[in-house]
């Protein structure tokens, strides 16, 4: 499905530190006068900055979503229901049982259909991510406030400080940083726990970067805007119908539509796409830049209503997959 481009959703968010957050350089400079532990910088718009790295980003987002998936589904491979949805351990799985007995790769449909739900998402070693995030760099409008903290290791026996185990670290505490979270090809469900991944980073379930658990790394999520866009279809001349280009499949100007609404049904379930994936919006579909091709906007205050509707989908899902 990677050789095919269907459906592609871009969520555009801001995150806003909602105390310290670190995001930790891997290398320690020879500058004494420096904190042990600083932001990782970058050149951004014309000078250094600290930012965000969208590999720090992504970990995050998928470790949760992994969290998600085992919390209501399954995170064991049922030998009587290969295609139940389930999360695997991504530090442990050899991921076997995507080769023939003979050590070759499986065809391309059946890698994807055995691969557990979060992989198909975002990779493993026989497929590519569905889900890309950019880096997160500065809003200049929201001036960044960098503090330097103080810190001290603890004897986890006698639970005492360990004498000259001090050290320093930097943290910024004020600012916004601003990224794009794109998915292709993907299902409903798959959006949906997008939607859900956000939301609890959103009320402080998880965090990101270093010392999370001493209350570091919590973040507001800011949802600006969310763009849907089916590459490969028109809008009809009364603006009423979105066509898949050279097909006879129609739908509503208003509807959300997942992978496998665009593939043939044989096609759909060598994968494992759901056939009819789609929700009915609010939202009026429009033709992309240069004409060709379709899109749907879901505006700052409205992005959580896209989100509402593909979870939707992925409760009904997990109904399905019990």
């Amino acid at each position: 499905m990677h050789k095919r481009f269907v459906n592609h959703c871009t969520i555009d968010i801001t995150l806003i530190p909602d105390g310290p957050i670190l995001i930790k350089s891997g290398k320690e400079g020879a500058d004494p006068t420096k904190p042990d532990m600083e932001f990782v910088e970058t050149y951004h718009a014309g000078g250094r900055s600290i930012y965000l790295p969208g590999s720090s980003l992504k970990g995050a987002i998928r470790a949760h979503a992994e969290r998600i998936v085992r919390t209501v589904g399954r995170d064991k491979r049922d030998s009587n229901n290969l295609d139940r949805l389930w999360a695997n351990d991504p530090l442990n799985d050899k991921h076997d049982y995507l080769k023939t007995k003979d050590g070759k790769d499986l065809p391309a449909n059946d890698i994807y259909k055995f691969s557990s739900f979060t992989d198909q998402m975002f990779g493993n070693t026989s497929i590519a991510s569905r889900v890309r995030i950019e880096d997160a760099y500065p809003d200049k409008s929201q001036p960044l406030k960098i503090e330097e903290r103080n810190g001290v290791a603890i004897d986890r026996v006698f639970g005492s400080t360990i004498p000259g185990a001090l050290f320093n670290y930097q943290v910024c505490t004020a600012g916004e940083f601003r990224t794009k979270i794109h998915l292709k090809n993907f299902t409903l469900a798959q959006l949906g726990l997008i939607g859900l991944v956000l939301r609890d980073l959103n009320d402080g379930w998880f965090g990101l970067g270093f010392a999370k658990s001493r209350g570091l790394g919590t973040v507001e999520v800011k949802l600006n805007q969310a763009v849907v866009q089916y590459p490969g279809c028109i809008l009809s001349e009364d603006k009423q119908e979105i066509t898949a280009f050279g097909s006879t499949k129609k739908w509503s100007n208003t509807f959300l539509l997942g992978v496998g609404e665009f593939l043939e049904p044989d096609e759909a379930k060598l994968y494992t796409f759901p056939t009819e994936d789609h929700q009915n919006t609010p939202v009026a579909a429009q033709e992309m830049d240069l004409g060709f091709g379709v899109q749907l906007i879901w505006e700052e205050g409205r992005v959580q209503d896209l989100f509402e509707r593909s979870v939707r989908s992925w409760s009904k899902l997990l109904v399905g997959a019990k």
